[in-house]
């Protein structure tokens, strides 16, 4: 316990107190989560959808809302630069369970940023019209990877700077393109291909976990406690506001490709479908001006992931909730769990598809969320106030989405499930060898650690 508390005292003097306003923390929010979620999962949703996709979205959006309660109620109460780990901490104490689900966490941060250099290198390559499967759409990407981890070593000013930047020209050209394809398409809210099915099946529930990690980013937002105005207030503030523009970015995109563009087309392009129905719609140039944003989109949303799981990794490893090793690299811990991410990234990026790769992310995601809402209700509801049925419903709505998406994944490719089984389950069991014990001493003798408060 005292190292857990050493570790979240040298946490809160890296952090400059008040510097991060509630207009930035948004900035910041949205510039996270607007990414490689609109331009690459857009059609895999719709391939799992069909013609109800918009409204997957808002289904999506709304779960992500019973989700984002447990994050801002704890965030309120205690914020902090610990984030995720500091809310499973306080849940389940420094041990095995909770140091497993953080790692989840990071990982699924991890397969994001291989999902988003992956729709970096597609977009990319879209101009020279080379198939999906071509060895430069790998290059590309880990070529990107590379230039966001020179860009992190050059220190934080350079990402914040260059991230704030390129978060306003991706979130206003997303705007643009889904307000100019939705003018070209009649402002209809109508799908191109009538649904033939009277009301959404089990395909629309399976999309609705892609949906989720398309919104999952707003997580990100509750390191940024040890650095936010007023933060017991601010944080929360954040995360609702970065979730309700997101929404609305979303569904814009979602109904102007869905009125260029049928169901068959959505899918036949579900990699880059954002540029496909830009022509169409907006001509030549239009299609040129989506991908020119999808490449500024991506690069961005890589940049700061990379920061956000370097940074991440370094606190983990400074609470012993993970071994370190420097292998005779120079430089601070963060600058090795830097080096970590990228290689684990491209690795992930080289032999995995678009497809895959999303499909890990929701598995690991849901499964970390999940455990973030039971430990809160069981342990921490009455201490920050929470309304237990919201915490149950966040829980029984990710459980039932995982269900269904891990059915129709069985069917479909049942080899991304089983990677996804043996890795889950090879966390928490190198966890538990690691730590030795499973939840904390206080919690085996039936006692209660004490919470301290890291803001």
């Amino acid at each position: 316990m005292k190292t857990v508390k050493t570790a979240l005292a040298k946490m809160k003097t890296d952090y400059k107190k008040n510097s991060i306003s509630l207009i930035d923390g948004i900035s910041m929010g949205t510039g996270v989560m607007i990414g490689a979620g609109i331009f690459a999962l857009t059609g895999q949703i719709a391939e799992l959808a069909g013609p109800w996709f918009p409204l997957s979205f808002i289904a999506g959006a709304i779960i992500t809302g019973f989700s984002a309660y447990t994050y801002v109620k704890m965030s309120n109460a205690y914020p902090s630069a610990g984030g995720i780990a500091m809310i499973l901490k306080k849940a389940y104490g420094p041990a095995g369970l909770a140091a497993g689900a953080s790692l989840l966490m990071a990982f699924s941060m991890v397969i994001n940023e291989s999902l988003v250099a992956r729709t970096f290198g597609t977009y990319a390559l879209r101009p020279f019209d080379l198939p999906d499967d071509t060895f430069l759409v790998p290059l590309l990407s880990v070529a990107l990877i590379i230039f966001a981890f020179l860009v992190n070593v050059a220190g934080n000013r350079s990402v914040g700077l260059f991230s704030f930047i390129m978060a306003l020209i991706k979130i206003g050209g997303i705007a643009i393109f889904g307000a100019a394809a939705l003018w070209a398409g009649g402002i209809s809210f109508e799908p191109a291909s009538a649904s033939s099915d009277p009301v959404p099946g089990f395909g629309f529930v399976a999309s609705i976990a892609l949906s989720i990690l398309a919104f999952k980013g707003f997580t990100t937002i509750t390191n940024s406690g040890a650095e936010m105005v007023d933060p017991h207030k601010n944080v929360g503030r954040t995360i609702i506001a970065s979730i309700a523009i997101c929404v609305v970015v979303y569904l814009l995109v979602a109904f102007a490709v869905g009125s260029n563009l049928s169901l068959d087309q959505i899918v036949e392009a579900k990699n880059y479908s954002l540029a496909r129905a830009a022509e169409p719609a907006l001509g030549r140039t239009g299609f040129y001006f989506t991908i020119a944003l999808a490449v500024v989109a991506t690069a961005s949303g890589l940049l700061a992931s990379i920061f956000a799981v370097s940074r991440m990794l370094a606190m983990l490893t400074d609470m012993k909730m993970i071994p370190h090793r420097h292998f005779g690299m120079p430089g601070p811990i963060q600058k090795h769990t830097l080096v970590y991410t990228v290689v684990l990234a491209a690795i992930l990026t080289v032999f995995f598809d678009l497809t895959r790769i999303a499909s890990l992310g929701v598995f690991f995601y849901l499964i970390m969320d999940m455990l973030i809402h039971w430990g809160v209700f069981r342990k921490l509801r009455n201490e920050i106030g929470a309304r237990g049925w919201i915490l149950l419903m966040a829980l029984a709505l990710d459980a039932v989405v995982l269900a269904v998406f891990a059915a129709m994944k069985l069917r479909s490719d049942p080899m991304i499930v089983a990677i996804a089984v043996v890795s889950i389950a090879a966390v928490f069991m190198y966890e538990r060898f690691f730590l030795s014990s499973w939840i904390s001493e206080e919690e085996a003798a039936g006692g209660r650690e004490p919470h301290d408060a890291a803001g």
